[in-house]
């Protein structure tokens, strides 16, 4: 048998095994597979339960690298729950965004985006059910059928809005274990803060105060501008998570390599949800690097330009953005240490609408696509005092 027929055998058996295998680390079917010993899987006719190491390897790299974009890439996720060898080696050929630019399990939405190109997605918004949907993009298009990556819903409080961010498309229950974290603005929704269920990294330094399953990983500041006096939108984010010696050269963000399993794991979602959130701010419940001296990053929207022919504020997209908007922004990474307050000239993040309810969002390196959709959903809410 050659190799190449082989590879066709392996995806034709692990095709079978996934059908809901996106983005999902198991399958019910798969889970059947996994539980059964490597003798009893043989007697049932799954041939490729006890296939040597090095040959086992070499076979899952290359269906890896022959698979660069979804929705074929469900073949590599499907490869990881076949039984727990095959689940090991695939996490170690499995790059992470940073290197590969591709998002491949779910806890990929954490970690840092790729340095050399931003990865293009885009947001639909449901305004019936007050839920949005992040996509990332299979073609160059501006509108494709995309991948479903992350989901919010909007929650309105006496004196805040709040989004729930979860892994899954439904509606889950408060407390689900695919609630990966939340955005909660202050009563003039000017101020807003992103939470992580778990913590961004291991190195994190949380204050006992701090409530389980509560992390402060980043906070979206919008200047007040009253009836728009001072042109559009100005909007700062701090990176409480990310240091300011990421986006410098041999810098790097912290990275999650997985999602903690533990016993509390319920208790903390509980936690999470039921906790008074809102009250916490960075000067009480400080959440840093080891280096506790060390800056974090700054995060600033890009100054637009005045068009005297359109008589507008114009920044270029790049073809990415095409209905003009307040919503519109584009954020570059700054050193405020520095003394001249130096702005790379790199975008991180770029949001811009493209349809009545559609949506691109474009980031990169340090940030993750758990905190650029975060971010955008701020966007969103309306801020009567700063426009």
């Amino acid at each position: 048998m050659s190799f190449r027929s082989m590879i066709r055998e392996i995806k034709g058996e692990v095709g079978a095994i996934s059908r809901r295998g996106l983005l999902r680390s198991r399958t019910p079917s798969v889970r059947r597979v996994a539980a059964v010993a490597p003798e009893e899987a043989a007697r049932q006719g799954f041939c490729w339960a006890e296939l040597p190491p090095e040959l086992l390897r070499e076979v899952l790299a290359r269906v890896e690298e022959s698979e660069p974009r979804w929705p074929r890439r469900r073949d590599v996720v499907a490869c990881a729950g076949v039984c727990r060898s095959w689940r090991g080696v695939v996490r170690e050929i499995v790059r992470v965004p940073e290197e590969s630019g591709r998002l491949t399990f779910p806890i990929s939405v954490k970690q840092p985006g790729p340095r050399d190109a931003p990865l293009k997605c885009f947001i639909q918004r449901n305004r019936t059910t007050q839920t949005y949907y992040l996509y990332i993009g299979l073609t160059e298009a501006l509108t494709d059928d995309g991948k479903f990556i992350l989901a919010a819903r909007k929650c309105h409080r006496p004196t805040c809005t709040e989004y729930l961010i979860s892994l899954d498309r439904g509606d889950g229950p408060k407390g689900s274990h695919t609630c990966i974290g939340k955005l909660r603005s202050n009563f003039l929704r000017t101020k807003f803060t992103v939470y992580d269920v778990h913590p961004p990294h291991a190195g994190a330094v949380v204050s006992k105060r701090l409530p389980a399953g509560n992390y402060p990983i980043s906070h979206v500041y919008y200047e007040l501008n009253v009836l728009g006096s001072r042109g559009p939108r100005r909007m700062r984010c701090v990176m409480d998570s990310i240091p300011a010696s990421a986006i410098e050269q041999g810098g790097r963000a912290p990275t999650q390599s997985g999602f903690p399993l533990s016993n509390d794991d319920s208790s903390a979602s509980i936690s999470f949800f039921k906790s008074k959130s809102s009250r916490m701010d960075s000067s009480t419940a400080p959440l840093s690097t080891q280096d506790q001296s060390e800056s974090k990053l700054v995060l600033k929207n890009k100054s637009p330009r005045w068009h005297e022919n359109l008589q507008c504020w114009c920044l270029n997209f790049h073809g990415r953005v095409t209905v003009a908007s307040v919503k519109n922004f584009q954020l570059v990474a700054t050193d405020e240490s520095a003394p001249t307050n130096q702005e790379h000239e790199d975008t991180t993040l770029q949001f811009g609408k493209i349809g009545k309810d559609l949506f691109t969002m474009d980031y990169r390196y340090p940030v993750s696509a758990f905190q650029a959709f975060a971010i955008c959903l701020s966007s969103f809410d309306t801020k009567l005092a700063c426009e």
